[in-house]
């Protein structure tokens, strides 16, 4: 498990997520959109470790789903931030788009398995 592609990209996103949070928060002073941000970003992953314990192939694909709601919600406040000029760097957010793809294509074959 530990050596999933989609673990390991989850958490180095969830890590990426904490730092322009806290480098928008301190430069820029904003709070309403990072306190979102953080919160969907940092979720993805720990709805896919979730995933990997889940009871039943069910619960999998359920968790699976929740990451990617999360992960479609966490794309959406970063478009926010850059086209609000908070932030500049689009990097996370092709960091989320990959992420994203990620997630479809395992739904999907998990989907494909049941």
């Amino acid at each position: 498990m530990s050596d999933s592609p989609l673990i390991f990209k989850s958490k180095a996103f969830a890590l990426e997520i904490i730092k322009v949070c806290n480098e928008v928060k301190s430069t820029k002073r904003e709070s309403v959109l990072t306190n979102q941000l953080i919160r969907s970003g940092t979720s993805i992953g720990a709805n896919i470790r979730e995933a990997f314990y889940g009871h039943s192939k069910a619960d999998f694909v359920a968790k699976l789903q929740i990451a990617l709601k999360e992960c479609a919600e966490s794309e959406y406040w970063l478009e926010l931030l850059i086209e609000s000029g908070y932030y500049s760097d689009k990097t996370v957010l092709q960091h989320c788009t990959e992420l994203k793809r990620m997630l479809i294509a395992s739904l999907t074959t998990a989907k494909s398995r049941s």
